[in-house]
């Protein structure tokens, strides 16, 4: 039933519905027509992270939604303010975070400031989100706080805008909070779970693929369990990284790049693909055509039909359970022949470890990528930005467990990677968190080292130093054009750090990179490592070795 308040100011009603709601924090950039919002937050239980940045603020409210499943929040002023809000917005819609924006507004019932900043700030954001309101009335403020909470943490979860005129703001409301409730997902029916078991059982070649969907959701052990009594082969997308244990005899992969791998060798022959948790948004892992390979649709919602994707059975429930309901039906190991499998598995590895050692500097990707996998634990997390170096890891570098691998394949947003590894950082303080952007996403948000410094963090930032933006010079070289119009100069990115608070590292041999890095994490606080990187092996390892290579699996 709802409660019963006596009449409070409709700040103080918001900010009582997110604590209702269990909110921990607020990562604002607050302007004035959010200053009775502040003025209620700070005699509330929920702690002000004051950013640098707005984008700052909304990845860090999308990175907690992401690693907890509870909608992360995040308050702009109106305006500038709110547009800033419009990439990680986005980010949150495509990559099924649950966030909720709170943005200002000037007065709507009597303005004496014309459409000074104003804009239409509800309709801008439509597109990118899965609500967005304008708060016009006091009394309205704990349904539309409840059924925004809601709407961003279901399945698909997503982003939702709430827009707090300063009108709106001061009015007075006895409206009576409505309490959360725990939502729940049926589980598949056995009609549908039988018609799967019978197409896996019917297979030659069956994989199972884990998407971003499978991360989001406890499916970990439901899955691992079905992986292990079945035996079927797995691969991943990058979001879907870390869902099983990448160490097990039966992964293939990451799909890390588009086509041409050893892993599109097993797609290409598989017959069947199982395809749990996976969506459209997230860069397919492979194309279906009329004919070919068949797919059964295991998530939370049915799937997103087009012309690549096109599944046979969808299986929507409750991912977990109809995953270990589907394991009961099918009883135990299936009987196929997984050699050809093996052999891609066995060149995988024999691959993605290739350069872990090597000595060569500036430092290859290969070797960064070994030597971060060797100073992180299984349950430490590195959060990427967007560049080149994503291709390496999420292909190199093998998760353990869920969630400990944040990258982002959907917007895929440069800025993103050292606000999402704060938030980390922040939420996670037993754990090890690496931030690994390039030197042009870092500088896109580097800012936020305060931020950093000042939440007294224990952070590793490591910054890839290419003077340019890699990835599109490399894409530049391949496509045959010259090398033109994508380097920059930096700066001395150690002095950059520390006149933050943080403690700078240049890297000037290969061999200094995993004492740097184990020194930096045993020390504390907020480190940033310029690591000078020679991208030379982009093309010779993922274009040239696995056409050469791969043609003959």
């Amino acid at each position: 039933m709802p409660d019963s308040h006596p009449p409070m100011k409709a700040s103080d009603r918001l900010v009582a519905a997110l604590e209702a709601e269990g909110v921990e924090y607020v990562f604002a950039v607050p302007g004035e027509e959010n200053l009775d919002v502040l003025e209620s937050l700070r005699t509330s239980s929920i702690e002000l992270v004051l950013n640098r940045h707005e984008q700052g603020a909304a990845f860090m409210a999308a990175t907690y939604g992401r690693l907890t499943g509870k909608a992360g929040v995040c308050m702009a002023t109106l305006g500038p303010g709110a547009t800033n809000f419009a990439t990680p917005a986005a980010y949150a819609f495509l990559g099924g975070m649950p966030m909720i924006m709170i943005t200002g507004q000037k007065p709507i019932k009597k303005s004496k400031q014309g459409q000074f900043q104003i804009i239409d700030i509800v309709s801008l954001f439509e597109p990118i989100s899965k609500m967005s309101k304008a708060i016009v009335n006091g009394n309205t403020i704990p349904a539309l706080v409840r059924e925004a909470f809601r709407v961003a943490e279901e399945e698909r979860p997503g982003t939702v805008l709430l827009e707090l005129p300063e009108d709106i703001a001061i009015e007075e409301t006895d409206e009576p909070l409505l309490q959360p409730h725990p939502r729940y997902y049926a589980i598949a029916g056995d009609t549908v779970l039988n018609e799967a078991a019978d197409m896996i059982r019917n297979a030659k070649m069956p994989l199972l693929l884990l998407g971003a969907g499978a991360n989001r959701k406890d499916a970990h052990a439901a899955l691992s369990s079905f992986a292990e009594k079945t035996q079927i082969p797995f691969f991943n997308t990058q979001m879907g990284k870390g869902v099983i244990d990448e160490r097990s005899d039966l992964f293939l992969g990451t799909a890390a790049l588009s086509e041409g791998d050893y892993l599109h060798c097993a797609i290409a022959r598989a017959d069947l693909i199982i395809n749990v948790g996976h969506d459209v948004v997230e860069k397919p892992p492979f194309l279906m055509e009329p004919g070919g390979t068949e797919v059964i649709h295991l998530n939370y919602k049915a799937a997103q039909v087009d012309q690549v994707y096109f599944p046979q059975v969808e299986v929507v429930g409750d991912l977990a359970r109809s995953v270990t309901r589907l394991g009961e039906i099918l009883g135990g190991p299936l009987d196929f022949d997984r050699s050809y499998f093996q052999r891609i598995k066995k060149e995988t590895d024999l691959h993605t470890s290739e350069g872990g050692d090597v000595a060569r500097y500036p430092v290859i990707p290969q070797r960064v990528v070994a030597d971060t996998r060797r100073v992180m634990g299984d349950e430490d997390i590195i959060a990427l930005d967007n560049g080149i170096y994503k291709i390496w890891y999420a292909r190199n570098y093998k998760a353990h467990r869920p969630n400990t691998v944040l990258l982002d394949n959907a917007l895929a947003t440069m800025g993103a990677g050292l606000p999402s590894a704060m938030m980390a950082a922040k939420r996670y303080p037993e754990r090890r968190v690496m931030a690994i952007c390039g030197d042009g996403g870092f500088m896109m948000n580097s800012q936020e080292l305060e931020t950093a410094v000042r939440l007294k963090l224990n952070l590793v930032v490591t910054v890839l130093d290419d003077s340019s933006y890699g990835m599109i010079r490399w894409k530049q070289a391949h496509a045959g054009f010259e090398d033109w119009g994508l380097q920059f100069g930096n700066p001395n990115f150690v002095d950059y750090a520390n006149s933050y608070g943080a403690t700078g590292h240049r890297i000037t041999r290969t061999e200094d990179l995993l004492p740097t890095f184990e020194a930096a994490f045993s020390a504390g606080g907020v480190h940033l490592v310029d690591v000078p990187v020679d991208y030379s092996e982009n093309q010779r390892v993922l274009i040239d070795e696995l056409a050469a290579k791969v043609c003959l699996i």
